[in-house]
């Protein structure tokens, strides 16, 4: 087993296969020896994929030593979210009938990777049919965080969030359609990036129904290091038909002059203030541009509290139907059964039942309520104009700020540290922190910054409402967790958000609150 690959990026591990100094089967054996030691707690890993990948392995060693010219992914293990199909394995989504249904084709961005040189060793764990903030699911069961193993990894590239996150891969495969890259990243210390919406269509066809066009799901990539991103998403980039979703190849993050660029910030969206540890993240991340010569600048941004609104309107456009004929036959996680039974309230009785709710102290709750769509056509086609009209202005506050035209958004991922488990079920989404990204079609990554530190694990004032009290029971106790800041940029830019996150993460890591291993 080689030593010493955890402290390694992605790209790091490709050069020196590529340069000769290190086998590939030495380090698919070193990842493998790492999941084996560390699944077992986690419960991350659906299918492995270790015989095949020591054959393509020892292919590669052979190839460096007849000297051939090698592909930029060269030697490179990646493990792969569950929902992506990849030839030869079942992609079930959770769901006990697709066991048996094996692919015989790669999902067009496993086949980039492969095509780039890449050796997947293992499929990772999802929450059912994708559509909860916390990877568990009747056929897999539930996956743990490498930080705690009493909190959720997040979700839905939960699994990959916690292998990554527990040093047993270098580089993972995910999607995002409300947050599925950036939480579990965020939870487990790791980075990611959403592209910018239409750079990597998701083509997953057992969640959301593909056919939903207002919030395109995105391919993204998941790492330990920013460079690691800039490298994969080159590759994935390049899955993209220019026909059919045009916009420019991913620039070049390094060629990115942090003086000129203007960033604001957020920790308070106007519904659910971050925790303090989350506060002073952002707040050291602002600090960390602003030292390499970024301007920090005052914005008043249109009301945030609306890409909430509209994330949720536009996501249960079809009041549930898809899931519940995607679960026939199918035992019900109990996420899905809640959501569910939210769906098949009939719409005209959200406002009573809201305000039944908001008179028993469950203001929370109330609002989600209200978010749901009444299901029918009409009110879906007049969700997505107020989606374009959102983006619309939010574009305009970016450009017109009286200090000049802003570049970078930095602010939570997650308001809250890693969240125990269970709590998704009443507490989906807080804030509107995460569902901006996907509401404007922003590009947004994440970067881990700091832990929690002791004494400041909450300020939140007690509450009768269940999700104030769940989100104070998740900051009690989290002293240690990681916490990390999402860069939001303007659309196409994603290597402008790139460029800043690789400058936190360079600053971040002199720190010694920094990330590094968790206690696994």
């Amino acid at each position: 087993m080689a030593h010493g690959l955890e402290d390694l990026s992605a790209r790091e591990i490709v050069r020196r296969i590529t340069a000769g100094g290190l086998s590939s089967a030495a380090v698919v054996e070193h990842f493998i020896a790492r999941i084996s030691a560390v699944n077992g707690k986690l419960n991350a890993v659906t299918v492995e994929l270790f015989d095949s990948a020591r054959k393509t392995a020892a292919g590669v060693d052979n190839a460096v030593e007849r000297g051939e010219k090698l592909l930029p992914l060269a030697g490179l293990p990646v493990t792969i979210k569950e929902c992506f199909d990849l030839a030869g394995t079942a992609s079930t989504f959770g769901l006990p009938s697709r066991r048996d249904v094996i692919e015989d084709t790669d999902d067009p961005y496993v086949a980039a990777l492969r095509a780039a040189g890449a050796i997947p060793i293992a499929k990772t764990n999802v929450p059912q049919l994708l559509i909860y903030t916390e990877a568990d699911n009747p056929l897999y069961g539930r996956t743990n965080n490498p930080w705690d193993l009493q909190r959720s990894c997040g979700g839905s590239s939960g699994g990959e969030a916690a292998l990554i996150g527990a040093l047993a891969s270098p580089l993972g495969l995910g999607n995002d359609i409300g947050g599925s890259l950036r939480i579990p990243a965020a939870f487990c210390g790791i980075c990611s990036i959403r592209p910018t919406a239409g750079r990597t269509p998701d083509r997953c066809a057992h969640g959301l129904p593909v056919g939903q066009r207002g919030i395109v799901s995105q391919v993204g990539p998941m790492a330990r290091h920013v460079e690691d991103l800039v490298m994969a998403l080159r590759v994935l980039d390049r899955v993209r038909d220019p026909l059919i979703d045009p916009g420019p190849e991913l620039g070049d993050p390094a060629g990115i002059d942090l003086t000129r660029l203007r960033f604001a910030t957020i920790t308070d969206d106007g519904e659910f203030p971050a925790a303090p540890a989350v506060q002073r993240a952002v707040a050291e991340a602002a600090q960390m541009l602003a030292a390499a010569g970024a301007w920090q600048v005052a914005w008043r941004p249109p009301p945030l509290t609306r890409a909430s609104d509209l994330l949720f309107a536009c996501l249960s456009a079809d009041r549930g139907q898809a899931f519940k004929r995607m679960l026939r036959g199918n035992r019900r996680d109990r996420h899905m059964r809640r959501l569910l039974l939210s769906a098949s309230i009939p719409p005209w009785l959200h406002g009573i039942m809201a305000s039944a709710l908001e008179g028993v102290g469950q203001r929370r709750s109330a609002a989600v309520l209200r978010r749901l769509s009444s299901g029918s056509a009409e009110d879906y086609w007049r969700t997505v104009e107020a989606m374009i009209d959102f983006r619309r202005e939010l574009l305009r506050s970016l450009e017109q700020a009286d200090d000049g035209p802003i570049d970078l958004i930095l602010c939570p991922g997650y308001p809250l540290p890693a969240v125990c488990h269970g709590a998704s079920i009443l507490m989906p989404m807080p804030g509107a922190y995460a569902p901006l990204a996907n509401v404007s079609g922003f590009p947004a990554g994440i970067v881990p910054v700091t832990r929690v530190r002791p004494g400041e694990e909450s300020d939140r004032p007690p509450s009768r409402d269940m999700v104030d009290r769940i989100a104070r029971e998740t900051e009690h106790d989290s002293a240690g967790l990681p916490v990390a800041v999402q860069v939001i940029a303007r659309p196409w830019r994603d290597h402008v958000a790139l460029a800043a996150m690789a400058k936190i993460e360079a600053e971040a890591r002199k720190q010694p609150e920094y990330p590094r291993r968790p206690p696994l």
